[in-house]
């Protein structure tokens, strides 16, 4: 015969709800119940009056005073911070999301539009827009741009890769000398740059990043500090990439040292590496533990920059972006280097990050990009087309309907795996003879062809930015693929 036992059902029937006194009370009511002086239910009755009359004097002599004790001193304390916990947890959204602009909307698919409208329903969202090259991620639409309250932060509005980042070294070399130089531009990349996931790097030019306090400042970074040491100067894979290319300036651009004119230029894109990935993979889910969204919605959970895990998040994170710069420095500087040739100009800028701004109506907010270049008004900018698409060089107008942003890219108009079951080599290789391009590794899921058409992006979004150069790619080195 089963043993009768007071469970936390029992006790929630009661009203009482807070785990702590599930588990004090429940403790207590099974060792009484256990000596069989009192039965369940007799238990139960008197857990029921003391709740209803927690006075002390009534239950002194009472075989369950120890649990009138708890529940006099305790009760209604921990009720109500379980009931305050319950509220933010159990969070709603916005029957109606907040409108936004979408650039190309006839070229988005309809999820990212899904996914848009699910962050402009947060009830700490304050505007947003979706750039042209949209495409589905996850939580936050890649090319979704999101102004939450001040205080708040969402890991997935920012991405996994944490800053991932264009880096883009002008050199002053003639490209209609590249043929010649060919070969040397090649092994530079053979010799200088190693991609692939979980990839490590034990020759370190300029180590002088991990001098900062904040790689001490809290368990979490202290505990991947190693990690990051060991892949500076490393690439990804999947679209990630280091590549010569002919850069053709339109008009002057003073504030990054460029001139009007022809030149040879080196392009990177990577991120944060393993680091960043952990950064976000372990806050997300401390998010998503806080705050209790619907389903479908859950990847937009946010954290409190006033909270512990808030302001470690907003360390950790910025930390990675400093990260993503010195990860780019170290792998131009060893080109330039092994090239001889100190460049003319270099021009940065990282996505997948969130900054405190300014909206237009004097209001401070976080503005995530994920997967959006900022565009504020004079910012200098990079906007790559594909491996053998040509990328741009970019000044922002500062449109505040963009929340001052522009895309990152062309955009997928694919999945990945649907771009292998799709591409041939054939058809690749076809594609990359006839826009002059050699390819270092790389697989058919980067295929131009997955990409939409950076041209039509660049017309959908003029008025967000101005072109001052354009970059065509000519020898390109990626994460090695599964080739034929």
């Amino acid at each position: 015969m089963k043993k009768a036992k007071i469970n936390n059902k029992d006790l929630k029937l009661l009203g009482i709800s807070h785990p702590e006194l599930l588990i004090s009370i429940g403790r207590e009511a099974n060792r009484i119940l256990k000596r069989k002086t009192l039965s369940k239910v007799d238990i139960l009755n008197a857990i029921r009056g003391m709740i209803e009359n927690p006075d002390g004097k009534v239950w002194e002599n009472h075989p369950l005073k120890e649990i009138s004790t708890i529940i006099r001193e305790k009760y209604q304390e921990k009720k109500v911070e379980y009931e305050e916990q319950t509220n933010k947890q159990n969070t709603f959204l916005r029957e109606t999301p907040l409108p936004y602009p979408t650039y190309g909307e006839h070229q988005i698919e309809a999820s990212a539009i899904q996914q848009m409208d699910r962050a402009m329903s947060l009830p700490i969202s304050i505007a947003g827009a979706l750039m042209a090259d949209a495409h589905e991620g996850y939580g936050l639409p890649i090319g979704g741009v999101l102004a939450t309250n001040e205080g708040t932060v969402i890991p997935y509005a920012v991405g996994v890769d944490i800053a991932c980042r264009m880096c883009m070294s002008v050199f002053p070399m003639d490209p209609t000398q590249n043929d010649k130089v060919r070969v040397k531009l090649r092994n530079l990349l053979y010799q200088h740059t190693i991609f692939g996931v979980g990839t490590k790097n034990k020759n370190h030019i300029d180590t002088s990043l991990f001098d900062k306090s904040e790689w001490k400042a809290t368990r979490f970074i202290r505990q991947h500090s190693d990690l990051a040491y060991s892949q500076l100067g490393t690439s990804g894979a999947g679209n990630h990439f280091v590549e010569w290319g002919e850069l053709n300036v339109l008009t002057d651009a003073p504030e990054v040292n460029l001139k009007k004119g022809n030149y040879i230029a080196l392009l990177s894109h990577s991120g944060s590496r393993g680091f960043g990935n952990e950064v976000a993979n372990f806050y997300s889910k401390v998010a998503m533990g806080k705050v209790h969204l619907p389903r479908e919605a859950r990847h937009l959970a946010w954290l409190d920059l006033s909270s512990e895990e808030g302001h470690e998040y907003w360390i950790a994170m910025n930390l990675a972006g400093e990260y993503a710069s010195a990860n780019h420095r170290e792998i131009h500087q060893k080109i330039s280097g092994g090239l001889g040739l100190t460049p003319t100009a270099r021009i940065e800028n990282h996505h997948n990050f969130a900054w405190k701004e300014k909206l237009p109506n004097g209001k401070i907010s976080v503005v995530h990009r994920k997967g959006a270049t900022p565009a504020g008004k004079g910012v200098i900018g990079i906007i790559p087309g594909s491996m053998a698409h040509p990328g741009f060089i970019i000044r922002g107008k500062g449109n505040p309907d963009s929340l001052n942003s522009a895309s990152h890219g062309a955009g997928r108009r694919m999945s990945r795996s649907q771009a292998m079951k799709t591409f041939s080599w054939n058809e690749l290789e076809s594609a990359l003879e006839k826009f002059g391009v050699e390819l270092i590794g790389g697989d058919l899921d980067e295929s131009p062809m997955a990409y939409k058409n950076i041209e039509d992006v660049m017309k959908l979004q003029q008025d967000l930015v101005e072109v001052i150069a354009v970059f065509q790619p000519r020898i390109v080195r990626m994460a090695e693929g599964r080739r034929r």
